[in-house]
């Protein structure tokens, strides 16, 4: 298996992931066509598109939840998607946060959040539990850290799922439309937390239907239409000075007024 842990002598400038010519198929439909995307540290990239764009398959090939048929995606360098990979290597630097929380329902919050950094990481149940009880504090979740998911409202489930990534302290965050399903009092309370992740510089690859949260956030928005990344760059020019009409279709239908 190819050994995908940080190498010393990593040349200056080198992004931490590229996609180039990415290509995805389901039978004769094709969801993903000649995507090509540079992720480079810190930086927060905000997909965004209409349902069925291509914006979730593209978060699960990056963690090699689905193969991809052509192209490559490289992560500090190296190629991940090869087939010889072990997608355990890649998981350990990649982490994933779903719109369905998927926490594990006979855990508690704790052991939910220290499950990986103990089977997959080898940290000590002390300094997994530790790492955890930080997070959680931090996140407004302290007083959860011994229930069961089904004790908690969707918006600390999701702030849970959160938490349980962040304790594997990836090089990467994937945010699928975490906040998709969330009663609309919820969504703010999630932002606010992705929010104060992207201040403090984590790198973030996350599919929104929130225009404003993109806006403010986000170093890069990739607007996808039918598999493929029509156009991308900042905010400002993405939302004030879309160059295609199918962007600008797609965001009078979306932004107010």
């Amino acid at each position: 298996m190819t050994d995908l842990g940080k190498k010393p002598g990593q040349p200056a400038g080198t992004p931490l992931l590229e996609v180039v010519g990415l290509r995805k198929t389901y039978g004769d439909r094709v969801v993903l066509d000649d995507v090509s995307l540079t992720v480079r540290r810190h930086d927060v990239i905000c997909l965004i598109g209409s349902s069925g764009s291509g914006k979730s398959t593209l978060l699960r090939c990056l963690d090699l939840l689905e193969d991809v048929d052509d192209g490559v995606i490289r992560l500090d360098g190296r190629e991940i998607s090869d087939p010889r990979v072990d997608p355990r290597e890649v998981r350990r630097r990649v982490g994933m946060v779903f719109q369905a929380y998927n926490l594990f329902p006979h855990l508690s919050v704790l052991d939910n959040c220290t499950l990986s950094p103990r089977r997959v990481h080898g940290l000590s149940r002390r300094e997994a539990e530790e790492r955890a009880r930080d997070l959680l504090a931090t996140f407004g979740l302290a007083d959860h850290v011994d229930k069961h998911p089904d004790r908690l409202s969707g918006g600390q489930q999701q702030r849970v799922a959160l938490v349980r990534a962040l304790c594997n302290r990836p090089d990467l965050l994937l945010l699928d439309e975490i906040t998709a399903a969330l009663d609309p009092e919820l969504v703010g309370e999630v932002l606010t937390i992705v929010r104060e992740l992207a201040e403090r510089g984590t790198t973030m690859i996350l599919a929104t239907h929130e225009m404003s949260f993109a806006r403010e956030v986000a170093t890069t928005v990739c607007f996808l239409s039918e598999g493929r990344i029509l156009e991308q760059g900042p905010p400002a020019e993405i939302f004030s000075a879309p160059r295609e009409e199918r962007t600008r279709q797609f965001l009078r239908r979306v932004l107010p007024g």
